[in-house]
């Protein structure tokens, strides 16, 4: 499993890294996937993740990765859905909001589970959603700063593509995606949490 998930992730992130449409948009995009992954490798003997953990963050680097070559405004399948729906902008970023709620509630619910940190089922899962939710915020602050800083990368970065509740519906999608991961993946998980244990 290690190994394939390696060579998926550097295969990809190689790719994404040959003449990107802008270099810097590039490194920030690319930036939260490559520090995960060094993450990952030093904690890989002493805490091991689930399968299901391991395979959706691998899913979200990839997001990740391909937002960041083309700028998540220019992903050719976002581009094809806006045609196919005669929509008005390319939503590839909102996948990659709904994921950013999806993916860190299945690695905070992992975790809060293994370390014992609630009694309760409720309090569980209401902390795991506003978790997401102020990792959702504290990243479009992230995206703020950045257009700030560089007004070069912002409107590659940002990718609101002229929509003003673009910061909002962001957040929402991510609340969305990490209501959708507790209510889909728990069973699931729970039954991989169990064979770790073993």
């Amino acid at each position: 499993m290690r190994l394939i998930w390696v060579t998926i992730f550097l295969a990809v992130l190689i790719w994404s890294g040959i003449e990107p449409k802008d270099g810097m948009t590039w490194a920030l995009e690319v930036f939260p996937a490559v520090a995960g992954a060094v993450v990952l490798w030093v904690t890989r003997e002493k805490f091991p993740l689930t399968t299901l953990v391991y395979v959706l963050i691998l899913i979200h680097c990839i997001i990740l990765i391909v937002g960041g070559h083309y700028t998540y405004a220019e992903v050719p399948i976002g581009d094809w859905l806006r045609d196919a729906m005669d929509g008005s902008r390319n939503n590839y970023d909102k996948l990659g909001h709904f994921v950013q709620g999806f993916v860190p509630a299945m690695i905070a619910r992992e975790l809060v589970i293994r370390l014992k940190v609630f009694n309760s089922d409720a309090w569980r899962n209401f902390f795991i959603i506003s978790f997401c939710l102020g990792f959702s915020a504290f990243y479009e602050l992230i995206e703020w700063w950045v257009a700030l800083l560089s007004e070069e990368a912002a409107d590659s970065f940002l990718g609101t593509q002229g929509f003003i509740w673009d910061t909002q519906s962001d957040m929402g999608m991510a609340l969305i995606g990490a209501i959708l991961a507790l209510l889909t993946l728990a069973k699931l998980h729970d039954r991989q949490l169990k064979s770790l244990r073993a």
